[in-house]
């Protein structure tokens, strides 16, 4: 094991990430039932590390935009949580769901309430939760990763929002499901297409690692002001590490240690409390819609450091 004892060493750690990654057989495929998503080339492949100042530097593909899909449920969950705090519990849990992420199932069992926010049902519930106290939840998001990662070319792909709204029937599905039981409080075609095109946002790792910083300075954002009291940021990092790669996680957490989130468009970002925030990212997946190399990446990344949350 290689201990760093500065984020300014993690440079050349990056760089041998990136040549194991090259040499892998093994890279999955893309997301190809989202159409827009299936020709990307699983071989891409970036890597970034934001430090607390706002530092970044990468490798790879690092600059390059990609889809970041489910990455974005932890940046509404923070948005609705700063606005509302803990009422936003009573509406949907926090416990992993050990089923896939569209799964209709629990929800009838849990008379409604979805069993965390980084499934499709609970992001649903709190995407819906926010546009109700924003009036437009999809571009409140964006205009905060905007402004954290100081992009303002950052920018909704209408493209890949059209796309998924063509495959969104079991999204529609949980939403009236959730919608019968008093759960959602918008039209439900309202909420869809605010879902699709949060999804739909397009950022770099070198965007999301400085997006994410505000989980690894306890709650404070890129200019200073806070957004989440530092049990409220506590408490995200706690669900992303226990719920943030679908029903990997424990076998991502026993990998990687870190809080993370990923997203079918092949990003993954990862969280080191009051130390630096990670985003990688190459379109392959494997069977439950985590980035291969992504994952191979970060656990690379933690075993060659020693850089851990255990």
């Amino acid at each position: 094991m290689v201990i760093m004892s500065s984020p300014l060493t993690f440079h050349p750690v990056l760089q041998r990430i990136a040549e194991e990654v090259a040499a892998a057989p093994d890279r999955g495929r893309p997301a190809d039932y989202i159409p827009a998503l299936a020709a990307c080339d699983p071989h891409r492949f970036g890597m970034a590390v934001a430090e607390l100042d706002g530092t970044v530097y990468g490798v790879g593909d690092w600059r390059q935009p990609f889809s970041t899909q489910s990455i974005t449920k932890v940046f509404t969950l923070a948005l609705d949580l700063a606005r509302e705090g803990d009422e936003l519990w009573e509406h949907v849990g926090r416990e992993p769901s050990g089923n896939p992420f569209n799964s209709l199932v629990q929800l009838e069992y849990e008379n409604g309430i979805p069993r965390n926010p980084f499934i499709n049902a609970g992001a649903l519930v709190v995407t819906d939760r926010l546009h109700t106290r924003t009036g437009n939840a999809a571009d409140t998001l964006l205009d905060f990763l905007r402004a954290e990662s100081g992009n303002e070319q950052l920018a909704i792909n209408k493209d890949v929002a059209a796309s998924e709204a063509t495959r969104g029937d079991r999204n529609a599905a949980l939403g009236h499901f959730m919608a019968s039981y008093g759960n959602i409080e918008n039209p439900v075609p309202v909420l869809l297409d605010q879902y699709f095109h949060q999804c739909s946002i397009e950022a770099s790792c070198a965007d999301l690692a400085l997006a994410t910083g505000f989980l690894a300075r306890h709650g404070i954002r890129a200019d200073g002001t806070r957004l989440l009291t530092q049990s409220q940021a506590k408490q995200v990092n706690a669900i992303m590490l226990t719920c943030g790669t679908y029903d990997a996680a424990g076998d991502f957490a026993y990998r990687v240690g870190l809080p993370g989130k990923s997203g079918v468009g092949g990003g993954i970002i990862a969280v080191v409390p009051g130390r630096c925030t990670l985003c990688v990212w190459s379109p392959g997946l494997d069977e439950r819609g985590n980035s291969v190399a992504g994952v191979t990446a970060l656990d690379r990344f933690t075993t060659l450091t020693g850089v851990s949350v255990f």
